[in-house]
């Protein structure tokens, strides 16, 4: 409906995001915390500054869409030319409609016009606030002129202010098998600015540029968040600039990093920005996640049923394909409770190492002379699901593929570089697309797979097209989601999983498509402590796949015990990647057990609250998932490294209900944890009888028992 009246308040969860339509250009008021119907009277009628000495003539003016002629020194909202002219937007608001309206006179969602006469384009955004407090913009640019040049845009980014409150900035970076890695700085004058330039997010994605209050933590302060819903280029930067920004301290601009020549737009044509996705908690870290969580299971993708426990293939038999050998795993997963066997790489024409046969998505009958459904039939017939891998938006040099369509390629140099001795094709060429779409479609039906692995190991470097060099990392991330879409379309119980060389392409606009995410390819217990921790921050549990590898992790060459790889596996879409034919009947007892254990957890731990508590002792970390009743938990103790301290003091719990008594329950079902002591605290003695406070737990906690590096507890509340 048309909306006559100046302010905007919309309402979701505890926050409240405030739109004063009045003026060519309308303004965000506020974003946090939740305001009343006078406070947003309050709040309009404080909404202008002071008028300072060497500054324009009358107070500055923070626009829903900043740019240079308005006043605004950072980064623009919107960068655009016709030809070189109309460089300066003068956008002017033409309509604000609102929906779905509370009985408070408040909003959860409002779409506001604005167009700018000279440049001839017209500009939308919508915002909704749903009900965990996640806001969603979505932003479109129109060419309205009916003939002439076409409109150049170079930037549109969401640009929200931030309060004088927001002082410290967290965000990700990583490597290969090092992902999420945190790192925190000071807001300071200047951009602190984020760019990715890799065609994915890559391994060193930022993720969530979260913006806080001093020293906030997962469980403490107040947290203003951002995340861009795309799975190529993006750019992110939270700025400062000494004026200020109207009343607000700082921002965060966020959108997709565009290309010279990526959007062109002729008359009519529009760009559809990807989504960007918001969040605010008083509640620290884990507020954010709370919120980022049910935003994403609420998702069309999100799998409704339960996570099934996957064994994949890879660190068992890497290129080494035997039928029979493989059979026999299978037959052995099978006894110890895997309910979904996954052939990775090395089945098709070619294959026999990386360095040739990808993109040649034929069955390699010299391997698999009764081809590899002989594998599916026998994974079924063990009442498994069967899954398969690809990656199909890469080719090796060495294929037939590349050798008969060499201008099917991505990029137009002689001599391109190779990653892992593979170049990337075009999906943007609707022959590749298509021909893509029925190799898969193909393997899917012949083979019955029920789940497939989509891989993406390399970076996208000169992505440029093939014909005429025209930039194409836009246009290649389209053409992916449109290619899973339309197998997704074909195949509408298949089940997609995004790998990138394990984390480098792990979002929410991958996330709307795809039933999971590979978080690393590492399996090493101690590196996956820090990288599940963090890509939780985003990626609810039960989509991000946490796997058992051999004793001896393939890529850091660290040995882990059983008992921690189970424990560290456990909190995710758990899974197994080892060639359990090799185990003891002890290692596949143990396995078989850890099996029940998942499925019998896995209600709480794939739909509850992920709860992480803030200790000083960098060593050790406490983790859980609490359901959403608070009536269970589950904590995993554990220890990465020596402790400075030679005794075993308090550990606060936090994240249970305050008013409900709880029994502590201590779960050694993987078999006792190494520790570092001579005997268990006191209370430990008797643990079927012990009981505490969900507040007791949280503000005087428990002394648990001291670790030794490489060792986790698991500990389970019930009310």
């Amino acid at each position: 409906m048309k909306h006559e009246r100046n302010i905007v308040h919309l309402t979701g969860g505890e926050v409240s995001c405030v739109i004063d339509a009045l003026g060519a250009v309308p303004r965000i008021l506020h974003w946090g915390g939740r305001l009343g119907v006078d406070d947003v009277a309050t709040l309009a009628a404080t909404a202008e500054p002071s008028v300072a000495y060497s500054s324009f003539d009358a107070a500055r003016r923070f626009s829903l869409f900043p740019v240079s002629g308005e006043g605004w020194s950072g980064s623009p909202a919107i960068e655009w030319h016709r030809a070189g002219t109309h460089a300066d937007p003068q956008l002017v608001v033409s309509q604000v409609s609102t929906s779905q309206a509370a009985a408070d006179g408040t909003f959860s969602a409002v779409e506001i016009a604005l167009w700018d006469a000279g440049a001839d384009a017209l500009v939308t955004v919508s915002l909704t606030l749903d009900a965990f407090g996640v806001l969603r913009a979505r932003q479109t640019v129109s060419s309205t002129a009916q003939h002439g040049s076409p409109l150049d845009l170079a930037a549109l980014r969401f640009v929200m202010p931030l309060p004088t409150t927001a002082v410290e900035i967290t965000d990700l970076t990583g490597r290969w098998t090092r992902e999420r890695s945190p790192q925190r700085i000071p807001v300071s004058d200047g951009a602190h600015r984020r760019s990715t330039r890799r065609g994915r997010p890559g391994h060193d994605a930022p993720l969530v540029t979260m913006v806080g209050t001093q020293n906030f933590q997962f469980r403490t302060g107040q947290v203003w968040a951002a995340h861009s819903a795309w799975s190529g280029d993006s750019d992110v930067s939270v700025e400062r600039i000494p004026e200020g920004a109207g009343v607000h301290g700082a921002v965060v601009a966020i959108g997709e990093l565009l290309a010279p020549g990526d959007i062109r737009l002729a008359a009519g044509e529009t760009y559809e920005a990807p989504d960007v996705v918001l969040a605010w908690s008083d509640a620290g870290i884990d507020g954010i996640s709370a919120a980022l969580h049910g935003y994403a299971r609420a998702l069309d993708a999100h799998p409704a049923s339960p996570r099934l426990l996957t064994l994949n293939t890879w660190e068992a038999v890497y290129f080494d394909h035997d039928p029979d050998a493989l059979i026999r795993l299978a037959e052995v997963a099978a006894k110890v409770g895997v309910e979904r066997f996954v052939l990775d790489d090395g089945w098709f024409e070619g294959r026999s190492n990386d360095r040739s046969g990808l993109g040649d998505w034929f069955v390699d009958t010299d391997k698999w002379p009764n081809g590899v459904q002989e594998l599916s039939d026998a994974v079924h017939g063990q009442g498994m699901e069967f899954g398969l891998w690809f990656e199909p938006e890469m080719v090796n040099p060495e294929s037939g593929l590349a050798r008969l369509h060499p201008d099917w390629l991505l990029g137009n140099r002689a001599n391109a570089a190779r990653w892992r001795h593979q170049l990337v094709l075009d999906l943007t060429n609707p022959e590749v697309g298509r021909y893509l779409l029925e190799r898969i479609d193909d393997a899917v039906r012949s083979i019955g797979v029920d789940y497939i692995k989509w891989d993406h190991n390399r970076e996208l470097h000169g992505a440029v097209s093939h014909d005429g060099g025209a930039p194409a990392v836009h246009r290649q991330t389209r053409a992916f989601y449109a290619l899973l879409d339309a197998v997704r379309e074909l195949h509408p119980s298949l089940e997609i999983e995004s790998c990138a060389a394990g984390g480098a392409r792990v979002d929410l606009g991958i996330l709307s498509r795809v039933q999971r995410v590979w978080a690393s390819d590492t399996n090493d217990p101690v590196e996956r402590q820090t990288i599940q921790r963090w890509t939780s921050v985003l990626v609810p549990p039960e989509v991000m796949g946490s796997h058992i590898g051999p004793e001896r992790a393939h890529t850091t060459g660290r040995s882990s015990s059983l008992q921690f790889r189970m424990a560290t596996a456990l909190f995710g879409h758990a899974g197994i990647e080892w060639d359990l034919t090799t185990c003891s009947d002890a290692e596949l007892a143990s396995i078989s057990n850890w099996a029940s254990v998942y499925k019998e957890l896995r209600p709480l731990l794939h739909a509850g609250r992920t709860v992480r508590a803030d200790l000083d002792d960098e060593g050790s970390i406490l983790h859980g998932v609490v359901s959403m009743l608070g009536d269970q938990g589950l904590f995993a103790w554990v220890r990465v490294s020596t402790s400075r301290g030679g005794s075993s003091s308090r550990v606060r719990i936090p994240g249970l209900i305050p008013s409900v008594r709880y029994a502590v329950v201590v779960r050694e079902d993987f078999g006792p944890a190494s520790r570092h002591q001579v005997a268990d605290p006191a209370w430990m003695a008797s643990p079927e009888s012990f009981t505490a406070s969900g507040s007791f737990l949280a503000e005087v906690g428990l002394p648990l028992p001291i670790l030794n590096p490489g060792a986790a507890m698991l500990f389970e509340f019930r009310s």
